[in-house]
């Protein structure tokens, strides 16, 4: 089927999308509670929305579309208490986290539902080793120029967004000395990594995704995984390279972040973006994903090389007059404050260190979702 039109939203609206864990409080490990979780959420009133996610052993919730900070936080908050509520009849927890830190991907099972059941059948096992949880961003644009324009500016901080949201140091029992192994998991589709350089919609529509969806490749923008992707039925540009933070403040601030970034670039502050700026992406991606915060990046436009915990802050410094103009100085200090003690990664490892088991760190997580951290 054709391209969506790029149907133009209110630019810098902001929406936000989180994948949860669903976790026995038993044994700890993830267990298939979707169907009976989504179906006692049906006679509870709450914001947004909840829907299941590939495996029964997660689910995705998202908020109604926000303008500023403090609507995304508290929206997120109601959700998330609304979900405690429900989870608690059930006996089972709710965490954030990129990875559950032992489960096996041949326990899971696939979500009842045809779109799932067709990517199953084919992409076979990596279907359920996509049980992996991230944080989704959504930022409206008044046009597929704008939004294909800020997709490419913002390539630059994706690094950024990787650091600060990485949840997911352990994997299948083990410490992958990554901070965030769950994009690894992403990667291993075809249709990952960056969108094409395009910064025409038209051309994007006609030269790119005629020709996708002529080879029989894709039929629609959900099949592409990309690090951030035009959403043209929404009119937005989806950040989707984040793991879900282990509370709903941290993502409410990295929305936050992602909506400063956006007003700033949109003011044409920066060179504009241009092909060769993805020359050292996946070498930063790397850098981000594996070392966190202390990782090393490249500038794509002066090729020095600096510390990542020193480019995010000192991008916070310049995103002052913005957090001013948006109502986002809380979020700011947030993110300035994981830069200077740590992410969610971090915490993990230390939860591992002070429990020595896997579980105390799901036990950890589970209790760090419950309440405003």
């Amino acid at each position: 089927m054709p391209l969506e039109i790029f149907n133009d939203s209110e630019a810098l609206s902001v929406g936000v999308e989180l994948e949860l864990q669903l976790i026995s409080l038993s044994s700890f490990d993830l267990t298939p509670a979707s169907p009976d979780l989504l179906h006692l959420l049906k006679r509870a009133p709450f914001p947004g929305n909840v829907t299941p996610e590939i495996t029964e052993s997660m689910i995705e919730i998202c908020t109604d579309v926000q303008r500023n900070h403090n609507g995304i936080e508290k929206q997120l908050q109601e959700i998330r208490d609304t979900l405690v509520t429900a989870a608690d009849r059930l006996n089972i927890g709710i965490c954030g986290g990129g990875t559950h830190p032992f489960q096996k991907w041949t326990d899971r099972k696939i979500y009842s539902k045809p779109r799932f059941k067709e990517v199953s059948q084919l992409y076979g096992y990596l279907a359920k080793q996509f049980t992996i949880f991230g944080q989704h961003v959504h930022i409206g644009c008044t046009s597929g120029d704008n939004a294909l324009f800020l997709l490419h500016a913002l390539s630059r901080y994706v690094p950024h967004f990787i650091a600060l949201s990485a949840s997911s140091p352990y994997v299948q029992g083990g410490d992958t000395l990554f901070n965030s192994a769950r994009l690894n998991s992403v990667f291993a589709f075809p249709l990952s990594g960056r969108a094409p350089f395009l910064l025409k919609w038209d051309d994007f529509e006609h030269q790119y995704f005629a020709k996708m969806e002529k080879t029989g490749v894709v039929k629609s923008m959900k099949d592409f995984y990309w690090d951030i992707r035009p959403k043209p039925e929404y009119g937005t540009i989806e950040l989707r390279v984040c793991d879900t933070p282990l509370t709903v403040e941290r993502a409410a601030a990295l929305a936050a972040y992602l909506q400063m970034l956006c007003a700033y670039l949109l003011e044409k502050r920066e060179a504009a973006p241009e092909e060769d700026d993805y020359l050292v992406y996946n070498y930063n991606r790397f850098q981000a994903c594996r070392f966190g915060l202390d990782g090393t990046v490249v500038h794509p436009k002066t090729y020095v090389g600096c510390s990542l915990r020193e480019d995010i802050l000192t991008s916070l410094r310049r995103m002052e007059p913005y957090a001013a103009t948006l109502g986002s100085q809380e979020a700011l200090s947030h993110l300035e404050q994981i830069a200077h003690v740590g992410n969610d990664a971090h915490y993990l490892r230390h939860q591992y260190d002070e429990s020595g088991s896997t579980e105390g760190m799901v036990n950890a997580a589970i209790q760090r979702f419950r309440q405003a951290v």
